[in-house]
């Protein structure tokens, strides 16, 4: 089953706090440090992993299926330059693979490729990563659904995610609304309860 919340992590962010939000109930973190060496994302996956496997929750890597299976990771979330889909399904048929998808037509193409659910956005305007394309606006999701679970992603907070829930999408991902929040805990607990 794919997660409800994904807290997406970077070498940057304070891993003591991970136990504490799969605590919280975020059900799932998504390993996304495009700086590191591979020997480094291994070992920050393993990381993850050894934090927030005791509470149950998942953990994918994002762009590297290599690096997810090398620490064991549940899954890999893809973008639309990574390794395709079909390929990382057949290379890795146990594994969770995510597709980021923009429109119901690639929803559409990643189910047919073997994605278990799409990362639909950005939603909204996010400082998170640069380069991206405009927002879709949480009406996008409405088109979306019915094919894949979607996980919005792209500039939520709590009360955004739970429109994008609203709106029919299985879930959210998050960074900012977690981790530049005065309270990362205290946040998380407010997105578990929008997105429950």
């Amino acid at each position: 089953m794919t997660a409800r919340l994904f807290c997406l992590v970077s070498e940057r962010d304070d891993l003591t706090l991970l136990p504490a939000l799969a605590g919280a109930g975020v059900d799932g973190f998504q390993v996304r440090a495009k700086d590191l060496t591979t020997r480094d994302l291994v070992a920050l996956t393993a990381a993850v992993l050894a934090a927030v496997r005791p509470h149950g929750a998942r953990v994918l890597v994002d762009d590297r299926l290599d690096v997810a299976l090398a620490a064991g990771a549940d899954g890999v979330h893809l973008g639309a330059d990574d390794l395709a889909v079909a390929d990382a399904r057949r290379l890795a048929p146990g594994l969770v693979v995510g597709a980021t998808c923009r429109d119901r037509a690639a929803v559409e193409a990643a189910a047919e490729a073997g994605a278990d659910y799409a990362g639909f956005g950005p939603l909204l305007p996010t400082v998170s990563k640069p380069g991206l394309p405009a927002p879709l606006g949480i009406a996008a999701v409405r088109e979306a659904v019915g094919v894949l679970p979607l996980v919005a992603i792209g500039g939520l907070d709590a009360a955004t995610a739970a429109e994008a829930r609203a709106a029919g999408a299985h879930g959210v991902a998050v960074i900012g609304a977690i981790w530049r929040q005065p309270d990362p805990v205290a946040a998380a607990k407010e997105l578990v309860t929008a997105v429950g």
